[in-house]
């Protein structure tokens, strides 16, 4: 049985929901528009639904030249273009400079978060490399935690939900490009592979947090997936669900392409 996309996904601000797409076109740095825009706080360093739980409440959509960020009744339009003035924010170890998107783009987060924060973009030609250890080439990566696209067999999900009381969605992963075929987590070994035109390489598996409790339905935060995955997914003080994967050849893939394993 050959593998296949069944599902892509984007996430243009960090840590807010994800937005499936049948296509995506892969850029440097990961899908195009995916973490592109995170919001930071009064110390310039990035929120994370780790540790404010409803942001996986903010639903995210396209809109004309943007998207739409709704919550709670309310909306704010997000454009693709942005003129802000730089800023030096921390996102985990790195600084990076990004630019602030607007001042009311800033007040309407700030009052639906909860804590002042600021909308910041990040733009294309701004650098962020990948862990040198796991590069192979001159790597950069987005505002996503450490590489560029995140790699999810439905059968390692599968495997999971047996396991588990009560079965969870592939959302709780935030995954780029989810595909089917194979046994679960095979994607653990893999490491050059082609979708369409574009070229990959699976550089290391994905340590999990405990932001893979969060409900991102509810925004209630559980133990599982963690603790069951913790159980026969441990490894080296980490438990791991995924892959990490650095694009070597940019190019569009789309929901249906087969994934040719290359060694």
């Amino acid at each position: 049985m050959p593998y296949r996309i069944s599902d892509l996904f984007i996430y243009p601000v960090k840590s807010l929901g994800g937005i499936p797409v049948r296509s995506a076109k892969v850029m440097r740095k990961g899908f195009e528009n995916d973490r592109r825009w995170m919001l930071i706080d009064e110390d310039s360093i990035f929120l994370t639904q780790r540790i404010y739980h409803h942001m996986a409440l903010f639903r995210m959509s396209f809109a004309d030249n943007g998207f739409r960020v709704s919550f709670k009744g309310e909306s704010i339009d997000i454009p693709f273009s942005f003129e802000g003035d730089p800023v030096r924010a921390k996102i985990w170890d790195d600084e990076v400079t990004v630019q602030e998107v607007s001042p009311a783009h800033t007040e309407w987060f700030s009052k639906n978060i909860g804590i002042r924060c600021k909308l910041v973009a990040f733009p294309e030609v701004n650098a962020r490399p990948v862990d040198a250890r796991y590069a192979v080439g001159d790597d950069h990566v987005s505002l996503a935690d450490a590489y560029p696209l995140l790699v999810v067999g439905q059968s390692s999900l599968d495997d999971l939900n047996e396991r588990l009381k009560s079965p969870v969605p592939m959302n709780r992963f935030r995954p780029s490009v989810v595909f089917t075929g194979g046994e679960p987590f095979e994607e653990d070994q893999w490491n050059r592979f082609t979708i369409a035109d574009g070229e990959f390489a699976g550089v290391k598996p994905s340590k999990r947090c405990v932001l893979i409790t969060v409900d991102q339905e509810t925004a209630i935060k559980g133990s599982e997936p963690l603790a069951t995955l913790s159980t026969y997914r441990r490894k080296d003080n980490g438990v791991y669900f995924g892959q990490n994967v650095i694009p070597t050849k940019l190019g569009q893939i789309t929901i249906g392409d087969e994934i040719i394993l290359k060694d």
